[in-house]
């Protein structure tokens, strides 16, 4: 019997399971290892810190996605031996003809100086959302957050799901107007970019969204400390901030088994062609979501694109066929700007967010880069889609590759 194993049992991991098991046969064994029984809506964690959603709503028991003829492993992964073809786990090794990684990536806070021993705190004053305990801890932070000042940091890049910061605080400008506070709260966005995002048409939207809602932005600040007791943090540069409440993505890295196992960029990501998602270093590996190095964002749905270049790239191999190098790096990704209105972007590697409609071309009913209440709830629906369509594997009415149809370059003015 041939073997599939799949690492990580997050969005990437089961979808390409799912869509595995219906597509071969059960000369097929496919085996998920994961040391996690519950699955996480990670992007819910953003709407919790305001008490939009509760941990509840952001995780389900992982075997409820799981379809039948998918071996679910409960054990930690230790390492992976691409020589032997072998998963080392703490309990057992498994064999496999060809392996998927996609054990994601986590906030390391004790890569800053002055964060070794940072924990999900309600009483601190240091913060972040990038896991369930965090945002639950955050939330009851910014209950009782009336004045002073918020900053709010990209540590360095990458990380999960890249305008995560810019919706954090646009929803913390309206939560607080919401709360009746907002003038008494500085609201600033510290960030080692040299803008709100890292393409230039997207950024001059953003930017001019933060200046409405006077929330200052900070950029090309590489953060190197964060003085606790003296509530500061100071940049490579000697640049010193001053805050009351600091929320930050914190450095992300992914799995040490993935260097220990000699796949990795030094980050724990594992090294990953950009075009096949196959790792560069071994033929029968594969890599979904935040556990690749390639050049796009971290995010759900850049794993759902990925998942289906994948399983589409390993059938042709099992049929004795060459990979397509079809993956673009296409990413689609809303962000919710308060007040029940969204932002829509969609591109790829070559392509940077444009105006236009989505994802049916001159119909919508997404707006592209502008903002609107029909974004806002197509953000809000994504929560159904991912529990009830995506994990499963069904087949959604989006290509992986991102299409120019719909899209248009903005005009440039003329004036002086």
């Amino acid at each position: 019997m041939k073997k599939i194993v799949i690492l990580g049992s997050g969005a990437g991991g089961t979808m390409c399971a799912a869509k595995l098991r219906r597509k071969l046969g059960r000369n097929w064994k496919i085996t998920i290892i994961d040391n996690d029984e519950m699955h996480h809506y990670q992007p819910g964690w953003l709407f919790i810190p305001f008490g939009i959603y509760t941990p509840d709503d952001c995780m389900k028991p992982k075997r409820d996605f799981m379809p039948p003829g998918v071996d679910v492993i409960l054990d930690d992964v230790e390492g992976v031996n691409p020589n032997k073809r072998e998963v080392e786990c703490k309990k057992s090794k498994y064999s496999y003809d060809y392996l998927i990684v996609g054990t994601g990536c986590l906030p390391v806070p004790e890569e800053v100086e002055g964060l070794e021993d940072w924990k999900a705190d309600p009483e601190s004053n240091e913060h972040t959302f990038f896991t369930l305990e965090s945002a639950v801890a955050l939330y009851k932070r910014m209950k009782h957050f009336e004045k002073g000042k918020m900053i709010f940091n990209i540590a360095e890049m990458p990380h999960k799901c890249p305008v995560v910061p810019m919706e954090f605080i646009f929803m913390a400008d309206w939560f607080f107007a919401k709360n009746g506070y907002r003038d008494n709260i500085e609201i600033e966005f510290v960030t080692p970019n040299t803008g709100l995002f890292t393409k230039p048409i997207a950024t001059k939207v953003m930017t001019a969204s933060a200046e409405e809602k006077e929330i200052k932005v900070v950029p090309s600040f590489d953060l190197e400390v964060v003085n606790k007791e003296e509530k500061y943090i100071e940049s490579a540069r000697g640049d010193k901030l001053d805050y009351d409440l600091f929320i930050s993505t914190m450095p992300n890295l992914g799995a040490d088994y993935i260097e220990n196992s000699g796949m990795g960029d030094g980050m724990g990501y594992v090294l990953t062609d950009d075009h096949t998602l196959k790792a560069e270093k071994y033929d029968n590996i594969y890599v979904v979501g935040d556990a690749t190095n390639v050049p796009t964002s971290k995010a759900g749905s850049v794993a759902h694109y990925e998942a289906d270049i994948i399983v589409e790239n390993l059938l042709l191999e099992i049929d004795g066929k060459e990979p397509k190098p079809s993956f673009d790096g296409h990413s689609t990704c809303f962000i919710v700007s308060g007040y029940e209105k969204a932002f829509l972007f969609d591109f790829n590697y070559k392509t940077e967010p444009l105006p236009g409609k989505f994802p049916f071309p001159g119909i919508g009913p997404f707006d592209l880069v502008g903002e609107s209440n029909m974004n806002y709830w197509g953000k809000m629906m994504f929560k159904w889609v991912y529990w009830n369509l995506l994990l499963s594997g069904q087949d959604m009415p989006l290509e992986p590759q991102m299409e120019m149809a719909g899209k248009h370059w903005p005009k440039v003015s003329t004036e002086e």
